[in-house]
């Protein structure tokens, strides 16, 4: 079996009222996080869902470490010290071959 931490971000219940301003300086900061933690080889994936029912979900994130690691990642998203998300941190077991990832995309064993 191989395993991926994955990354639920979610609004949050009561999130914090911003200016237009101070939402797209967050979101600015949030995405150049995902950036440097892609460049770092700390990310595999990540991107925002749609077309779903629970708008509470934002996106997923897909981490190259261990589940304690992606939850330390995920705190200093700038997003998530923000309150304007929160992270939920999950490992997810699946067979070697049923999925197939990109080179050098590095699983946990």
């Amino acid at each position: 079996m191989l395993s991926l931490t994955l990354v639920l971000l979610r609004r949050p219940a009561n999130p914090p009222v911003l200016s237009d301003d101070d939402q797209d300086r967050i979101q600015q900061a949030h995405l150049a996080f995902l950036d440097a933690l892609r460049k770092e080889g700390v990310m595999g994936a990540a991107g925002p869902f749609r077309d779903h029912d629970d708008q509470t979900l934002r996106g997923l994130c897909v981490y190259r470490t261990d589940l304690e690691q992606a939850r330390r990642h995920a705190a200093n998203d700038p997003s998530v010290q923000a309150g304007t998300l929160e992270a939920e941190a999950i490992t997810w077991w699946f067979r070697a071959g049923e999925i197939q990832l990109g080179q050098g995309f590095g699983v946990q064993r």
